[in-house]
């Protein structure tokens, strides 16, 4: 397969799935509908859907301490925080100085604010000073350094720990025959390594644009 065209869910199954999802709270709604309405890039908003996805699995697991890895506008890291016990705390890192600007806004007006730390730069300098055990991890940040996030913060992940990897199918291109784009190749060549390595399990969840559900053995 060449230059693959894919439809990855047909927009009238992701309606059906949003009517059968529990609906976003105020807070969140706003923000999913004021990143459509001015963002440049409101893409990258994890939406409805995934959002649910994320708060259910926090919601289950109950974590002490999370680590996400491109906040963007702060929409997923609400949907995380959701499920952090009394004494949890979320680290949240984002590299645009505008986008943590928004988040901070955004954070500031949750119930949840007291448990979320922003910290803006670049997240491969930040995440070795945090110096904590995570029980869930977040990756949806730049492409090309996802092998490095999940190199760096697999050591720092409780055993049972899970690190969720988003845009991993990155818009159908990871099925072209070969790949040809710089972030195709990146999700591609981050896939085969987590498929390499004995220390995990996990699961290609085909949510939204592909989200890699791994756990630490």
């Amino acid at each position: 397969m060449r230059n693959a065209t894919v439809e990855l869910i047909p927009a009238i199954i992701e309606e059906y799935a949003a009517k059968f999802t529990s609906p976003e709270d105020e807070l969140l709604q706003e923000i999913n509908e004021r990143t459509y309405a001015s963002h440049a890039q409101p893409h990258m908003l994890s939406g409805h859907v995934q959002g649910a996805v994320l708060q259910m699995l926090s919601k289950m697991m109950q974590p002490r301490r999370i680590l996400e890895i491109g906040t963007f506008t702060g929409y997923s890291a609400l949907c995380l925080a959701k499920g952090l016990l009394k004494d949890g705390l979320l680290h949240t890192i984002e590299l645009r100085e505008a986008d943590g600007a928004i988040s901070q806004a955004n954070f500031d007006r949750s119930i949840d604010r007291d448990k979320i730390i922003l910290h803006v730069g670049n997240a491969l300098q930040i995440i070795p000073t945090l110096q904590e055990t995570w029980d869930l991890v977040f990756i949806d940040a730049d492409k090309v350094s996802y092998m490095e996030y999940f190199n760096l913060v697999l050591p720092a992940v409780r055993p049972g720990g899970v690190i969720l990897a988003d845009n991993v199918l990155f818009h159908g291109q990871v099925l072209e025959t070969p790949v040809t784009t710089k972030n195709g190749k990146a999700m591609q060549a981050f896939n085969e390594m987590v498929l390499q390595d004995n220390r995990v399990e996990q699961v290609l969840l085909t949510i939204r644009d592909g989200l890699l559900m791994i756990r630490k053995k």
